[in-house]
């Protein structure tokens, strides 16, 4: 599919549609919609902002090429003024004082925010069930889980009931639900995009990326969104992407990951259909490196180490003290405990204990510090990878969408389906998923800052599978 930014943007500047009706009709699919996808609309400012574009071209004044496009945020971004309830039962009526980073670079270059999307609460989860607003359901079959913790943003583009929509990727958050949904999803270089405003979760990997239906239309809100920050230290200056620049694949290598094929648990379909696309690969010239790297055990293992323990630390805020809910109890000790015992979902209380667990007395150095030094292995391995070849090609996922549901009976499994995307979180590398390749898509990664080599791969798979 073309950009239907570009799309969008000249049926406004040729006036065959007006932006307020365009975002009548978004906001009405968002109302109609049966995919639990929307937490809550934001349909005055979204009609405010859509008059001022209509008054700006009656005027003849010339619009930039987001200006008056929707989109959509995943429920963990602050947005002042709007109920930011990260899906969850603590926070279900808190309102932003501020707006995130990311999301007013978008604000500023004239798009249209349109609703607040269902996830995962705090982004515990892989399938987007583990929310107070219901499961959202597959965009391509409803009995399935949209993945997570992004599905409902990746069901809003997969719908088209949004052009684009942020997400936000921890350990797989984007790349997972739109591999489940048949659509793209970036998580960029760690830093390239502020986290300012962005929910934290595991404040080492979190990332700020979008989702949409083209490649051309991930490089236009990539290039928004980059730079660096005063209010995040972790932020790193970028060079803008020319669409130019992506027309030509200049990747000579590809790498691919052995274990991650040769594993039990992959699904055999996926397997020979990557397999498959490793020979369309070769067919054109391109040299295949199969690489050795962490089993996918150790990998999720890591992940979650650092991960719970992250999170652990930055949900301690939350003690309907400052922060959320508040239930009272008999004293100040009570209230703390009820509060967070009855605000907190089962997810997270299972990763807020385990977080704590990783952390306390006698536990630190035999798991955490273990945990930090993989993760520098880790970075390590990907480093010398790089060395040999331009990307890594690997499956989003090693198994199709479960049936809603079964993520919940069996929280390891649903541990597990992350394997092939939190090694990469823990290397802080750029990574894409693109609907190609096999029935949960594909993963492009390259070394850090190298997102143009990432979309220039994906325009010649786009082409060639």
């Amino acid at each position: 599919m073309e950009s239907q930014i570009k799309h969008i943007h000249q049926q406004l500047v040729t006036k065959q549609i007006t932006c307020t009706a365009l975002v009548q009709e978004k906001l009405a699919l968002l109302k109609e919609n049966t995919h639990h996808s929307v937490n809550s609309l934001l349909d005055e400012m979204a009609l405010t902002l859509a008059k001022k574009v209509d008054a700006k071209i009656a005027n003849g004044e010339e619009i930039g090429l987001l200006e008056g496009i929707p989109f959509g945020i995943k429920d963990v971004y602050m947005v002042q003024g709007t109920y930011t309830t990260a899906s969850s039962n603590i926070l279900k009526n808190y309102k932003s004082a501020y707006t995130a980073t990311a999301i007013q670079k978008l604000l500023d270059a004239g798009a249209i925010p349109l609703v607040k999307e269902n996830c995962d609460s705090f982004g515990h989860g892989s399938s987007s069930e583990n929310t107070i607003f219901g499961a959202v359901k597959n965009a391509i079959d409803t009995n399935l889980v949209a993945g997570g913790s992004s599905g409902g943003s990746a069901v809003n583009v997969a719908k088209d009931y949004t052009v684009f929509s942020i997400g936000g990727d921890t350990g797989g958050s984007i790349r997972q639900p739109a591999g489940y949904n048949n659509i793209y999803g970036l998580k960029p270089t760690y830093g390239r995009i502020s986290r300012f405003g962005l929910m934290a979760y595991a404040s080492s990997t979190d990332c700020v990326g979008p989702l949409a239906k083209s490649i051309e239309d991930i490089r236009i809100v990539l290039n928004v969104m980059s730079g660096k920050d005063t209010k995040d230290q972790t932020t790193i200056a970028s060079t803008e992407i020319d669409e130019e620049a992506i027309s030509n694949n200049t990747v000579k290598t590809v790498g691919y990951f052995k274990n991650f094929i040769d594993n039990k648990a992959i699904d055999p379909k996926i397997k020979a259909d990557f397999l498959a696309t490793i020979e369309k690969i070769k067919a054109k010239g391109i040299a295949i490196k199969a690489l050795d790297f962490f089993d996918s055990e150790t990998l999720v293992s890591t992940y979650y180490t650092l991960a719970m323990a992250e999170t652990a630390s930055n949900l301690s805020r939350l003690d309907g003290t400052n922060y959320g809910s508040r239930i009272e109890g008999e004293n100040l000790k009570d209230t703390y405990s009820i509060t967070r015992s009855e605000n907190f979902s089962e997810e997270s209380k299972r990763r807020i204990v385990g977080g704590n667990q990783v952390l306390s007395q006698g536990f630190s150095d035999e798991i955490y510090l273990k945990g930090l030094n993989l993760r520098d292995q880790i970075s390590a391995n990907f480093e010398k990878d790089f060395e040999e070849v331009d990307i890594i090609l690997s499956p989003v996922t090693p198994n199709t969408p479960p049936k809603i549901g079964d993520s919940l009976k069996d929280p390891l499994a649903m541990y597990l389906s992350d394997a092939y995307t939190v090694g990469f979180s823990l290397g802080q590398l750029p990574t894409l998923t693109v609907p190609q390749g096999t029935a949960t898509g594909l993963q492009i990664t390259a070394a850090k800052n190298n997102e143009q080599t990432i979309l220039q791969f994906a325009n010649f798979l786009k082409d060639t599978i």
